[in-house]
C-alpha cells in the first residue's frame, strides 16, 4: 500500500479464499505486527494460536451458528487469547492486535475476516468461546478474544466510498443529536 488512508480504504472483510497456503514470511510479518500492537499499560494481555491445518480449521468453522463457515477455506486461522488477570483492558487489547493482524494482512495483499466468539454458540447451543477452547486446549484463565482467518483473496473486493461516510456520527465538542430540539 502506498500510505494508511488507502490501506484503510482498500481493506474489506473477505470470507472467500483461494485455498492458497501463506508463506511463512507473510505469516512472520503478521505475528511481528500482531506482537506489536499496543496494550493497556504495555501489559501485552494477548496471546495468539495459529491454526493452519485443515481439518482443525474444519471444525473451527462450526464454533458458531453462523458467521464463521469461510474458516474452513482460509489459509490461517489466528485464535486471539486474552488474559483478564494481565489487565482489566484485556479485552479492547485483543481487539487492537486483531485490528493490526487484519491490517498487515491487507498490506501484503491478504483477505481477512474478525469472528466474534465471546457471546455466541453453535447450532447446537453450546457456547462458542467454550467450544474454541475444548478444540484447542486453551487454558481455563485465558479468554478467546476472536478468531481472525487469512488467506488469498479470491476475489477483489470494492474500495470503501467516502461518499457513503456517515458524517452524522461525527460530533464536535460534545453530543448533538440529529433530532430536532422540543
Amino acid at each position: 500500500m502506498n500510505s494508511f488512508a488507502a490501506l484503510v480504504t482498500q481493506r474489506r472483510s473477505v470470507r472467500q479464499y483461494t485455498g492458497e497456503p501463506l508463506s511463512p514470511q507473510n505469516v512472520e510479518q503478521i505475528m511481528k505486527t500482531a506482537l506489536m500492537a499496543p496494550s493497556s499499560k504495555n501489559s501485552r494481555s494477548w496471546q495468539f494460536i495459529l491454526v493452519e491445518d485443515k481439518e482443525v480449521l474444519k471444525k473451527l468453522a462450526v464454533c458458531k451458528s453462523s458467521g464463521a463457515f469461510f474458516v474452513e477455506n482460509c489459509a490461517l486461522a489466528i485464535v486471539v487469547l486474552t488474559d483478564p488477570m494481565q489487565s482489566e483492558a484485556h479485552l479492547e487489547d485483543a481487539a487492537i492486535a486483531a485490528n493490526f493482524i487484519q491490517l498487515q494482512a491487507e498490506d501484503l495483499g491478504l483477505g481477512s475476516c474478525w469472528i466474534q466468539i465471546r457471546g455466541r454458540e453453535t447450532e447446537s447451543g453450546y457456547d462458542s468461546e467454550q467450544y474454541v477452547r475444548d478444540l484447542l486446549d486453551i487454558p481455563l484463565q485465558l479468554s478467546v478474544g476472536c478468531i481472525v482467518a487469512i488467506g488469498h483473496k479470491a476475489r477483489e473486493g470494492k474500495p470503501h466510498n467516502e461518499e457513503k461516510l456517515v458524517w452524522e456520527k461525527v460530533h464536535i465538542g460534545k453530543y448533538r443529536s440529529s433530532e430536532p430540539e422540543m
